[in-house]
């Protein structure tokens, strides 16, 4: 599957409109609030290649310009964690969770999704990937925090497990002060309010700024 030839214009001014507030000449400016470096950028999930292509444009041109771009795929820091569990627990889930579905597949799906939550979620699941990777770069590049930013993404290759509402919350206060970007995957319904994938139910508990 390709990128489309013509990307929707709202995404191409969704994405104009937060580099503009990155680069702002007094420092990035993506949230109203001090000390709040935080900002959703949301589009709809039938745009993910879209919106990959658009993200790797933004970050292109400000790497160009000077900029340390951490790119975070919460895909790969999902899959990995499953990967650090023993093997004995993984054979374990799966041959309950295919007992479980055999009689009731919406049960499979509810014992998986609440093991696996248990590995992802709360401060010290993927926040805690995040918050590590973050810490690396800006240990990395001492001389570059006014020009670093942090692009978490793939949040759609978490779905169900995974719910992004309180992601950034639980990055609150452990990024190194370098602003961060979260890709999101859904639905906007009102001023603040958005549904993870669509389909979950809308959660208004949102302070970043939100790009759509």
């Amino acid at each position: 599957m390709t990128e489309p030839l013509f990307p929707h214009p709202r995404l191409s001014e969704a994405f104009a409109a937060l580099r503009q507030d990155l680069v702002h000449e007094d420092g990035p400016r993506i949230s109203t609030m001090r000390n709040y470096r935080f900002a959703i950028l949301q589009y709809e999930p039938s745009e993910e290649f879209a919106v990959r292509g658009q993200t790797r444009r933004l970050a292109t041109d400000l790497v160009a310009n000077g900029w340390v771009v951490v790119s975070i795929d919460l895909k790969k820091l999902f899959l990995e964690r499953i990967r650090g569990r023993d093997a004995e627990w993984l054979t374990s889930a799966i041959n309950r969770e295919k007992r479980l579905a055999a009689k009731d597949p919406e049960r499979g799906m509810r014992y998986i999704a609440d093991e696996l939550a248990l590995l992802v979620e709360g401060p010290d699941g993927l926040a805690a990937d995040c918050a590590r990777l973050i810490s690396e770069q800006a240990d990395k590049h001492p001389d570059s925090a006014d020009r670093m930013l942090a692009i978490i993404g793939r949040a759609g290759g978490v779905y169900p497990f995974f719910r992004s509402s309180a992601l950034l919350r639980h990055l609150d206060g452990r990024t190194r002060g370098v602003p961060v970007v979260l890709l999101y995957p859904g639905e906007r319904r009102g001023p603040t309010a958005l549904s993870f994938m669509g389909q979950l139910a809308p959660d208004a508990d949102y302070r970043p700024r939100i790009y759509s």
